[in-house]
């Protein structure tokens, strides 16, 4: 591990955004696994550093999309926390692959791709070209603890 701020670090301080102490996961899984130059994320959600979740309910009932798009960009925090966490340093991610968002929705919820965006946007802003990555945004009917939104993800890494 090293103790040297990344560049994504220093983007997210410009933006007043930090990376989350990583708590333990909730089931019987590690936050991130390792194989073949690729790093896989397990789901994160929008869990803020007093351990509550930034917003709960679904989307469609109680959580707009302007709130659900910033539960994404905290879930994508946590995603990077894991990715630091599993290699030791930001500045190892060659490119995002693929990200995977799952939004707690009513069945007449249908802008789940904007709420996604909130992590996408703000990959794409702190890797640009190879921050673009493949996606999946999905409605589903709850997700744990009655987050809004959970995020997933995988990336290729240098070396």
């Amino acid at each position: 591990m090293t103790n040297q701020i990344s560049k994504i670090e220093k983007k997210l301080e410009e933006k007043n955004l930090n990376l989350p102490n990583l708590g333990k996961p909730l089931g019987t899984y590690l936050n991130a696994v390792v194989a073949n130059g690729l790093v896989f994320v397990s789901g994160k959600l929008p869990i803020t550093e007093s351990g509550e979740l930034l917003y709960e309910g679904r989307l469609g009932d109680i959580i707009s999309t302007e709130e659900g798009y910033e539960a994404a960009k905290l879930c994508l925090l946590h995603v990077l926390a894991s990715i630091k966490e599993a290699v030791g340093d930001l500045d190892k991610i060659e490119r995002v692959v693929r990200l995977v968002g799952y939004v707690a929705t009513t069945s007449e919820y249908y802008d789940t791709p904007k709420v996604v965006n909130g992590a996408s946007e703000l990959m794409i802003d702190l890797l640009g070209e190879s921050g673009k990555h493949a996606r999946l945004a999905v409605n589903v009917p709850a997700l744990p603890l009655n987050a809004p939104v959970e995020l997933e993800g995988i990336f290729q890494i240098k070396g």
